[in-house]
């Protein structure tokens, strides 16, 4: 497999479409009470689950290299990953949520979705390729009992 575009720059392009929003479209934002706070909450609400993930992936001595799955050495299925099969890529789209927000911008109803996409076509069916090849059954196991995103 070779995936060619990394997770974070997606997701930075996917931020600088919705800053472009928010400062190129300004009818298309909206501000209210509140909206600040929200914001933070929610951008602090998509760490946790990339950290977890991330905490989980180095306790068990395996690669976070979201561009080289196939050099993973274990299946990594307790923790954050007994509730989403990508948390790290549920964390960013959170952080999304959390800047669309934060500029109130209503260009999200396109970026977000298109992220959603994005990764999945592109990041996550490719990575469970390699790993269903790495991993077999326990693998296919694994999809039949965790979403792929919550």
């Amino acid at each position: 497999m070779h995936l060619r575009v990394p997770p974070v720059a997606v997701f930075l392009i996917a931020a600088a479409l919705l800053a472009a929003g928010h400062f190129l479209l300004p009818m298309l934002s909206l501000t209210f009470p509140g909206q600040v706070s929200l914001a933070l909450l929610l951008g602090l609400t998509g760490l946790v689950p990339g950290l977890q993930a991330v905490l989980e992936f180095v306790a068990r001595k395996t690669t976070v290299n979201p561009m080289a799955p196939e050099t993973a050495t274990t299946l990594v299925t307790g923790g954050i990953y007994r509730i989403s099969r990508n948390p790290m890529y549920l964390g960013l789209l959170c952080i999304l949520l959390a800047l669309a927000l934060f500029w109130g911008t209503l260009t999200v109803i396109v970026i977000a979705p298109a992220f959603v996409w994005y990764m999945t076509e592109f990041q996550i069916k490719p990575e469970e390729d390699s790993l269903r090849q790495l991993f077999g059954e326990e693998y296919k196991t694994y999809l039949a009992e965790v979403r792929r995103w919550i």
